[in-house]
């Protein structure tokens, strides 16, 4: 039952612009808050989005028992075999992204020959894990084989925006920062933003991104 693929799918009105697969975060569903709103937002701004759960987020749907994210290899072949089944409706470049691990699974496949994949967006990059700067997680990032764009928090744990300025990133990689923004990109109320300002920021460079425009 888990090996079943089942997609979410949030399309424009219009033509699109680009296809993007976008996979959850490790301890939340296809179909969390965060997930269903970028979705929608990109679909706004002429991008059809695909969302799809990994085996093991599928398991605790259909048995009600939580389960740890399985390790990256079965994590990436899920994301390989979504790729697969949307490729056959994409409508423009296909592209993959994701939400923290989801996100950096995407990174993985960029990091690999894959001319089906135009390149990756990522929300929320988990850089580090909280605490713990040392373990960067950064190896593939020279690997990268096309443009990845990463819109991060500048207060996210898993990579605030004076730490991630410190790195020496590759060249396909863009960094939007959401302002007074967590791992969720949410600010805090004091910083005289929302969060649905800063969800509509990112969403509007990732569709600009995808699409290849200039952004200022």
């Amino acid at each position: 039952m888990t090996d079943a693929l089942n997609l979410l799918w949030d399309r424009p009105a219009g033509p699109a612009r680009a296809t993007l697969l976008l996979a959850h975060g490790a301890g939340v569903p296809m179909d969390s808050p965060f997930m269903a709103r970028m979705a929608a937002l990109l679909a706004a701004r002429g991008v059809t989005v695909a969302r799809f759960e990994f085996a093991y987020m599928a398991r605790r749907r259909e048995e009600g028992v939580k389960a740890p994210p399985d390790r990256a290899p079965k994590l990436l072949d899920r994301f390989r075999a979504a790729r697969a089944a949307v490729a056959e409706q994409a409508a423009g470049p296909l592209w993959v992204g994701g939400k923290s691990m989801g996100g950096r699974m995407a990174t993985l496949l960029l990091a690999a020959p894959d001319p089906a994949v135009a390149g990756a967006v990522v929300f929320g990059y988990p850089f580090h894990p909280p605490g713990k700067p040392e373990r960067t997680r950064l190896d593939h990032f020279p690997d990268l084989t096309g443009p990845l764009l990463i819109c991060q928090g500048e207060r996210d744990p898993f990579g605030r925006r004076e730490e991630v300025e410190g790195y020496r990133l590759s060249d396909p990689v863009t960094l939007h920062w959401a302002f007074d923004g967590d791992h969720d990109l949410k600010p805090r109320q004091r910083s005289g933003s929302d969060h649905e300002a800063n969800l509509t920021a990112a969403a509007d460079r990732a569709a600009a991104f995808m699409d290849g425009s200039v952004f200022p």
